[in-house]
This record gives C-alpha cells, structure tokens and sequence, in this order.
C-alpha cells in the first residue's frame, strides 16, 4: 500500500464521529469493528488500514469511502474521475444536457479562477 497521511485520516475520522456525537465504543458497536481499531486509526498508528474496515466506519459516519480515502491521501488525485462521469454515475437520471450546463459552467469558473482541468476521458471512455 502507498504511504498515505495517517493523521489525515485521523483528523477525518474524529470530526466526523463527534459531529454525529457517537463515541469510538459506538462506532466500532456499529462498524463490527474492535474499539481499538477506531482508537488507533484516530491516533494515526495504524499503517496499512483494511479497506473492509474504512468501508464500514465510514457508512457508520454517514460519508463515502472515497471521502475518507481522499482525506488520507489513500486516494490520488487520478484515482478520481472527471466531473462528467461522477455527474452520470452519481446522478443516474440527470438528463444529459444538464450534465453538458454543470461542465460547461465548472470549466468556466475553474478558468476564472485559472485552475487548468485536465480534459478527462473522452466521450463514450467513461461508460
């Protein structure tokens, strides 16, 4: 596995859990996980987290895995689709010229703001 922030992850993880007020006794309860599991992820001692862990943690938290993989830097940035894709695969009944008006609009604001976006697959690629 990739080094990856442990303490991004950490961080992730605590806020979310006391934002929800759940105690790390109650996640692990709910995650089928071992409170120490949780107690150590939000120490960043663990070096290798197992996905199947994460997963579970992460749908007692109430955020996506790719969510907490992101803050970690478990994620790289191209493991992560472009815009069109997550907006067909999130959105499965968005009609495709709304798909069209958010890109349009993203790559807009992201060239006000002079963020150059890679142009992604190209069209049929991300079905």
């Amino acid at each position: 596995m990739q080094e990856y922030d442990a303490q991004g992850l950490a961080k992730a993880i605590r806020n979310q859990r006391e934002k929800l007020g759940l105690s790390a006794s109650e996640v692990a309860r709910q995650a089928g996980v071992a409170k120490g599991t949780i107690t150590r992820l939000e120490l960043g001692q663990i070096g290798s987290p197992r996905m199947d862990n994460l997963r579970a943690i992460a749908d007692v938290l109430n955020v996506s895995l790719t969510e907490l993989l992101a803050d970690s830097s478990l994620l790289r940035e191209s493991d992560l689709p472009a815009l069109t894709p997550y907006l067909r695969t999130k959105f499965k009944d968005m009609p495709e010229g709304a798909v069209k008006e958010i890109d349009e609009h993203f790559r807009e604001v992201a060239k006000r703001h002079g963020i150059h976006l890679n142009n992604g697959p190209a069209a049929g690629e991300d079905e």
